[in-house]
């Protein structure tokens, strides 16, 4: 059973996983505060409870797997053509797609003026805007399928040392 300390420990500790933060935010020594973190970390009580407030919190905001996918996804089919008019001038905001609305990463206007003063007239008003990082979201979606192989061959070690070990060998029978 754990004590309040530890308690609060996994409460923190769900929040960034900064184990040692959580510790001190428990109420833990500043001092000492990665060591136990460290302990508290490897006790099959404390792994236990943050697994339940985990899964308590994916149950509490709806949020998995299957949501975040789902997220790049929408991201991945974001078509400018969405947002622009035929003359391709930019659409009113309130006429854009959902999904542009949440993801889309910067706006910027510009007033273009011509003259100085009282002689000063606006000409224009450049709009940019910047999407999410395709490519990057794409990474996302290709390492959460697995579909780029990001895993090292350990096979190649143990062979090197089975030819060093061979090759010491061969050194030593020829002194």
């Amino acid at each position: 059973m754990l004590n309040i300390k530890q308690k609060m420990f996994c409460k923190e500790y769900i929040k960034d996983f900064n184990a040692t933060r959580a510790a001190i935010d428990a109420g833990y020594s500043d001092r000492t505060a990665k060591q136990i973190a460290s302990q508290l970390l490897t006790k099959l009580d404390i792994q236990a409870e943050i697994e339940k407030l985990k899964t308590e919190r994916v149950e509490r905001v709806e949020v998995d797997a299957d949501y975040v996918v789902n997220r790049l996804i929408e991201i991945d089919n974001m078509d400018a053509l969405d947002i622009m008019t035929p003359d391709m001038q930019l659409k009113p905001i309130h006429d854009w797609p959902k999904v542009w609305r949440q993801y889309l990463s910067g706006f910027d206007l510009a007033e273009m003026v011509e003259g100085a003063g009282k002689d000063r007239v606006v000409i224009g008003v450049l709009k940019k805007i910047k999407w999410p990082d395709k490519v990057k979201n794409l990474e996302l979606l290709g390492r959460h399928f697995g579909i780029f192989k990001d895993r090292l061959d350990l096979n190649f070690t143990a062979n090197l040392a089975d030819r060093l070990a061979r090759a010491r060998d061969r050194s030593n029978v020829d002194e």
